[in-house]
C-alpha cells in the first residue's frame, strides 16, 4: 500500500519550497536540514515528504512529549498507512547500578507499561509485513532490541482447515510466550471448549478467535476486543511473539553452556586477584539466572545474556536495535535535531560507566556490556537518508549537509516573528507586572523565564500577593498537573506562567501575546543563541507577539537571537505585503481536562472510587479509545492512570 495523506489543507507559505527541495536533496542521496521556524508546519512538511518520497519514515524526537504531539499528528495524516510508536516500555525505571565508594547496589526498579510494549511490538511488526509504515520514536530507538531474523523466526501461521490437534496450537502459543488465563489482556489466551480466543500481544483492538471443529481449524476470525462483534475473517493468520525477550528452548540450551564457561574465567580471574566476595556474588547471581533459563526460558535481567542468545553477534558488536527492523533505503527524519543528536551521543557512555562498576565488583558478567545503546557512528552507519529538522541547527546538523539548509520561516498563518526589545534589570519586576496587567486587560497571556526553580517559585508568590494570578512549572510537577496549569493559562484563569525551560512543554499558546525573558545576558545553555530562539518563538502564535529581554548588557548570543528574529521577520512581512495577508491570532479549542470529560461522559466521581476502581475504569475507557484509533484521549488516559499509581 502506498502513502496517502489525508488532509483538508494544502501546502502554504514556505512549504512547496522546502517539500521541493527536500525531495530533490534525498534523491541525490544527500543528508538535508529543514530550518524551519515555530509555527511555519514542520509537521505538515514532512508529511508532504514522506507522501511523495514513498519511503518506510522514522522520525525521532527528543523526549514523549513531542513524540506524543508527532504520533497524534501524523496518526491523523495517514489514517490508512501504519504509523507506530516506539519508546521506553516503562513508566518508571532505576537501572541496576553499583557505588563502589558507599558500597551501595541498587537493583533494577521498574514499572513497565503493558500498553507501551503492545504499541512496541506493533511497530516491529508493521515494519516487519508492510513497506506504508511510519514509526514515531524517542531516542530508545538506539538501545539494543531482539534481532529481526531471530524474531521473525519466531513468528507462527496457522490456517483454515488445517489438521491439527488443539493441544499443539497451545503449546505453540506457550512456545511465544503467551500465558492462558482467565481474562483476555494483551499476551493471554482463554480457552473455552472448542474455541481458542487470542489477545494478540501488538494491540487491544481486538482478539483472535479460533473455532475448532475435532482436530480441524474451522474458522478464524477477529472479533472486537470490546463488542465482541466479528470484524473479519481469515484463511491464514499469523501470531507474534508476546514480547522481544522470547527464544527457543533450544536456543536457549545450546547457549548455556557458553554462559557457564565465561563465568568460570571470570570466576578465576577473581580467585587469583583475591577477589573472593566478587567471585562468591558472580557465582551466586550466575548459577541462579542458569537455573531459571533452564526451567522457564526467561531469568530477570535476561538482557545481560542477550549477546549469548543471537546466533548473529559476537561479543562486543553493536546489538540490533529497532533499526535494524527498517529496509536499506528507509527515511530518516531526527525532528529537533539540535536536541536528539547530542542525546544519541551521551547514551553509550553513561551506560558503559554504569555497567563498569556492576562487572568490575562482580554483580555481572563481562556479556552485561553487549546489552546497550549503539555509539553515535554506529547509529550513523545504520543511516542513510536524513533530514535534520530544528529551527536552530547544530553544527553537526550542518556539518552533515555540508553547511546547506533549507529555510522555512514563512508561516501559512501569515504570522511575523515577534517585536525584541531589551531592557534594564532595574525593576524588573515591577515593570513586568505592569506589562502583565497591560495585557490581562486585553484577554492575553504571558510566559515568563528564569534560570532557576526557586526564582520561579518566589517570582510567582511576589506576583500573586500584588494581585495577579501566576503559576510556575518545572519537572517535579507531573505531567498532567503541567497540562492543566497550561490550561488554565489559556482560559485567563492564570494571567501568566513562570519557569526555568519551559520549551520541554512543548507549549503552543496562541494566546500569550508577550515572553519575558530574566537574565537574558546570563552565560550557559538556557541562555544560548539556540535557547534564546526557541524562547523567542513561544510567542511566535499571537499577531501582537513580543518579547522582553531584561538584562543590563547585550551578550554575543543575545545579538545574534535579535539579529536572526529581525532578518526573519522582514522577510515574513515583506511576504506578507507582496501576496496580501493580514497577520492573525491562532484558533486553538481549549479543551477540557481529560478527567473532566471522563467525569461528565460517565456521570461519575473518581474521588468516590476506591484506587482499584477508578485504575480499572479508566483502562476500560483508555482501550475503548484506542480501539476508536483516538490515541489523543488514550494517551492522556495512560498518563492519568500512571499517575493514580504513583508514577510520574
Amino acid at each position: 500500500m502506498e502513502f496517502r495523506l489525508e488532509s483538508k489543507y494544502k501546502p502554504a507559505g514556505d512549504q512547496p519550497k522546502a517539500i521541493k527541495a527536500l525531495l530533490s536533496s534525498l534523491k541525490k542521496n544527500q543528508h538535508t536540514v529543514l530550518l524551519g521556524a515555530t509555527g511555519t508546519g514542520k509537521t505538515f512538511t514532512m508529511a508532504n515528504v514522506i507522501e511523495q518520497y514513498q519511503k518506510t519514515t522514522l522520525i525521532l524526537a527528543p523526549n514523549k512529549t513531542l513524540a506524543n504531539q508527532l504520533y497524534i499528528e501524523l496518526k491523523g495524516l495517514f489514517p490508512n498507512n501504519r504509523v507506530e510508536y516506539y519508546i521506553s516500555n516503562f513508566d518508571f525505571y532505576l537501572p541496576e547500578s553499583y557505588m563502589p565508594k558507599t558500597d551501595t547496589y541498587n537493583e533494577k526498579t521498574s514499572q513497565q507499561n503493558w500498553e507501551l510494549e503492545m504499541m512496541r511490538v506493533s511497530a516491529t511488526t508493521s515494519l516487519l509485513t508492510r513497506e506504508d509504515t511510519i514509526v514515531v520514536a524517542s531516542v530508545a530507538a538506539i538501545f539494543g532490541h531482539r534481532n529481526p531474523l531471530e524474531y521473525k523466526d519466531m513468528f507462527y501461521e496457522f490456517s483454515k482447515d488445517t489438521k491439527i490437534e488443539r493441544k499443539n496450537i497451545l503449546y505453540n502459543l506457550i512456545k511465544l510466550a503467551y500465558e492462558r488465563k482467565d481474562d483476555l489482556a494483551p499476551g493471554n489466551f482463554v480457552v473455552r471448549g472448542d474455541i481458542i480466543e487470542i489477545a494478540p500481544s501488538w494491540t487491544n483492538q481486538f482478539h483472535i478467535r479460533i473455532e475448532m471443529f475435532g482436530n480441524e481449524i474451522e474458522k478464524i476470525c477477529e472479533i472486537n476486543s470490546i463488542t465482541k462483534e466479528v470484524r473479519k475473517c481469515y484463511d491464514k493468520y499469523t501470531i507474534y511473539p508476546a514480547h522481544f525477550h522470547v527464544s527457543k528452548q533450544e536456543t536457549i540450551n545450546d547457549v548455556l553452556g557458553e554462559i557457564e564457561a565465561d563465568l568460570v574465567k571470570r570466576l578465576d580471574y577473581f580467585n587469583k586477584n583475591n577477589m573472593l566476595l566478587e567471585a562468591s556474588r558472580l557465582e551466586q547471581r550466575v548459577k541462579l539466572d542458569i537455573e531459571q533459563l533452564k526451567e522457564f526460558g526467561i531469568t530477570s535481567g535476561i538482557e545481560n545474556y542477550s549477546v549469548y542468545l543471537d546466533p548473529h553477534r559476537k561479543m562486543r558488536e553493536a546489538p540490533p536495535t529497532l533499526l535494524d527492523y527498517f529496509p536499506s533505503d528507509y527515511l530518516l527524519i531526527l525532528d529537533e535535531s539540535h536536541l536528539t543528536i547530542p542525546q544519541i551521543k551521551a547514551m553509550h557512555g553513561g551506560d558503559r560507566a554504569r555497567k563498569k562498576n556492576l562487572i568490575r565488583y562482580g554483580f555481572r558478567l563481562p556479556s552485561a556490556y553487549d546489552n546497550r545503546p549503539l555509539k553515535l557512528e554506529e547509529f550513523e552507519e545504520r543511516t542513510n537518508k536524513v533530514v535534520y529538522v530544528s529551527a536552530t541547527p547544530s553544527s553537526y546538523d550542518l556539518e552533515k549537509s555540508k553547511g546547506k539548509f533549507i529555510e522555512q520561516i514563512i508561516r501559512p498563518t501569515g504570522l511575523l516573528d515577534p517585536m525584541i526589545e531589551v531592557r534594564g534589570e532595574e525593576n524588573q519586576l515591577d515593570d513586568l507586572m505592569s506589562e502583565i496587567f497591560i495585557r490581562k486587560k486585553k484577554n492575553q497571556r504571558v510566559i515568563i523565564n528564569t534560570t532557576t526553580k526557586k526564582l520561579s517559585e518566589n517570582i510567582s508568590s511576589f506576583m500573586n500577593d500584588k494581585g495577579l494570578s501566576v503559576a510556575y512549572l518545572h519537572s517535579e510537577i507531573k505531567t498532567l498537573e503541567r497540562e492543566e496549569v497550561i490550561r488554565k493559562l489559556r482560559m485567563g484563569i492564570y494571567d501568566a506562567i513562570i519557569g526555568i525551560n519551559l520549551l520541554r512543554e512543548g507549549i503552543d499558546i496562541p494566546e500569550v501575546s508577550l515572553v519575558a525573558i530574566l537574565d537574558a545576558n546570563k552565560m550557559g545553555f538556557m541562555r544560548n543563541t539556540r535557547s534564546l530562539i526557541q524562547l523567542i518563538g513561544r510567542a511566535a502564535r499571537n499577531s501582537k507577539g513580543k518579547i522582553i529581554m531584561y538584562a543590563n548588557s547585550y551578550s554575543d548570543s543575545m545579538e545574534e537571537a535579535i539579529n536572526e528574529t529581525r532578518r526573519r521577520r522582514k522577510i515574513q512581512k515583506e511576504y506578507n505585503i507582496k501576496n496580501n495577508i493580514i497577520p492573525k491570532t491562532i484558533k486553538k479549542e481549549i479543551l477540557k481536562p481529560v478527567l473532566e470529560e471522563f467525569e461528565e461522559k460517565h456521570n461519575i466521581k473518581l474521588s468516590s472510587l476506591k484506587t482499584n476502581e477508578k485504575i480499572e475504569k479508566l483502562e476500560y475507557e483508555m482501550k475503548f479509545a484506542a480501539s476508536k484509533h483516538d490515541f489523543e484521549t488514550a494517551i492522556k488516559l495512560r498518563d492519568l492512570i500512571v499517575e493514580i499509581k504513583g508514577g510520574k
